[in-house]
């Protein structure tokens, strides 16, 4: 028999198989917990086998998968199926269209009711389910190419599937790091258990979908030529992201309490449903001891600026490397390291490798991969984040708690930690630069300003760390994830009910 977890932890597309922000985050709440026990349950694309990048902290009692596009091996139900489709058929479109938590209730209900058909080859592959695609596909957008609306419906709705019919392990509290899939699997966790659902939103999911989404040309297939110019057709770009936000909602709507890091990512959490009644801040937190004992290595030595993250377009790590190839023209011994893995898009690392051969970096940015961050922000004079979406990102606190001024764009938190909040008091000043988007001319002028005034650069990076040490301490985190996981624990919820009462 399956020991009951007190935490069911759930992840999409992070640990523990990433390297990252989220995933060392998930990594150190659990290790700090002890001796709360954990499940966790990891959220991947497709079956494929990776490799952990953590050791599993001894309070984890199992890990779990969840292929949200398993491969497709057996064959689905015949003609008996009919009844669950067309009971599913009304709910799943609604949930797709902006819809809500009383829409995915009624997708369960009707898994549910027909359970001897509802396996994913019947859901997916049966006539009955071909002829609910096309009912969906006609009422909707039907002026888009069909063969990439299937493609899509299959995408989306294969996910969803995928959280409903596995396993799902018992647990006093379910804890989801995102809405989007995980977030589904929490609400169902809410529905069919009674108990308590916690939702931690690191970035906003359905924010970074949105940026996805206008970024993907194939998605703006339009169909059929119009003169019309008053109206935008509806078109996939809206099916992808009328989804996520019907998945998005019904997550909030079934979360006892919605946390996320910084008041900025509260505001797109209320315009997509999330009740202002259960929202609440807790910081991201670092070991502040740990990081504030690196010593500075003294000049003379190279200057030295450090990106810490994913060589990974939301990085933004080009625009890092366009930076330095200007800042190199008045400083030129610099020397710019790119410090995370490599291997998660091997197509954007090699763009970012020509871009060095291109400009003639090669004796002054360096790839170093994943690396232990206390064995190099030592001789790390300068933070820079060129990312075009971040949360609160970790990498800023561990530097900043060392003592390292930063430049990072105007995106997330960033400007909180670097500038302090309006409230902040006593008020410390900046503690670096924050910077508009995808402008390397921006970036470059902020870092020649530290690192050619060494006396502001040491005040920022001062400021930086009296500001992590007063509000950014891990100790505070951990305790208020100990105190909310243990003021729901015991309690039980109504799922009935459209409103989760705390």
């Amino acid at each position: 028999m399956t020991r009951t977890a007190d935490v069911c932890i759930i992840v999409e597309g992070a640990y523990p198989y990433v390297h990252g922000g989220v995933s060392s985050w998930v990594h150190n709440l659990i290790t700090a917990l002890d001796p709360l026990s954990f499940h966790v349950v990891a959220l991947k694309a497709d079956e494929t086998n990776q490799p952990s990048r953590f050791s599993m902290p001894s309070n984890v009692l199992s890990l779990s998968e969840i292929a949200l596009q398993p491969a497709q091996y057996q064959s689905p139900h015949g003609p008996g199926a009919s009844a669950m489709i067309g009971a599913l058929e009304q709910p799943l479109k609604s949930l797709l269209c902006h819809g809500n938590g009383r829409d995915f209730r009624q997708v369960i209900d009707a898994l549910n009711t027909h359970k001897g058909f509802a396996d994913r080859a019947t859901l997916m592959n049966s006539e009955a389910a071909f002829g609910m695609l096309q009912r969906m596909y006609d009422s909707t957008v039907p002026e888009c190419s069909f063969l990439q609306y299937f493609w899509s419906w299959r995408a989306l709705v294969g996910g969803l599937f995928s959280v409903l019919l596995a396993d799902l392990p018992p647990a006093r509290v379910y804890h989801a790091i995102s809405t989007g899939y995980a977030g589904l699997l929490l609400a169902r966790a809410v529905v069919e258990t009674g108990r308590h659902g916690i939702l931690t939103e690191h970035g906003i999911y359905t924010n970074e979908r949105r940026l996805e989404i206008a970024m993907a040309e194939w998605l703006a297939d339009r169909g059929k030529p119009s003169l019309e110019i008053v109206k935008r057709r509806r078109d996939l770009r809206d099916v992808w992201l009328d989804a996520f936000i019907g998945y998005s909602r019904t997550c909030y709507e079934l979360s006892s309490r919605i946390i996320t890091l910084y008041r900025g990512n509260q505001a797109m959490q209320l315009r997509d449903g999330a009740p202002s009644e259960r929202m609440a801040l807790i910081p991201n937190g670092v070991d502040v001891a740990l990081f504030s004992k690196i010593v500075r290595e003294a000049r003379p030595k190279r200057p030295t600026i450090a990106l810490i993250g994913r060589v990974v377009q939301i990085k933004d790590v080009k625009t890092f490397i366009r930076a330095a190839a200007l800042l190199r023209v008045k400083v030129p011994q610099l020397r710019a390291l790119v410090m995370g893995p490599t291997e998660e898009d091997p197509t954007y690392f090699r763009e970012c490798r020509e871009m060095v051969t291109h400009l003639d970096l090669g004796q002054c940015v360096e790839f170093t991969g994943q690396v232990q961050l206390v064995d190099y922000l030592g001789v790390v004079d300068i933070l820079v984040l060129t990312s075009i979406s971040e949360a609160q990102p970790l990498v800023l606190l561990e530097a900043g708690a060392a003592g390292i001024p930063a430049v990072a764009t105007d995106v997330g938190a960033c400007r909180d930690i670097i500038e302090g909040h309006p409230d902040e008091r006593p008020a410390l000043g900046a503690g670096g630069f924050t910077t508009p988007l995808a402008n390397p001319q921006a970036t470059a002028k902020a870092v020649a300003d530290l690192l050619l005034d060494p006396s502001l650069m040491n005040h920022c990076g001062s400021v930086m760390r009296q500001r992590t040490a007063r509000y950014y301490g891990k100790e505070q985190t951990n305790e208020s994830y100990r105190a909310l996981y243990a003021s729901h624990m015991e309690l039980k919820v109504d799922p009935l009910k459209s409103q989760v009462a705390v």
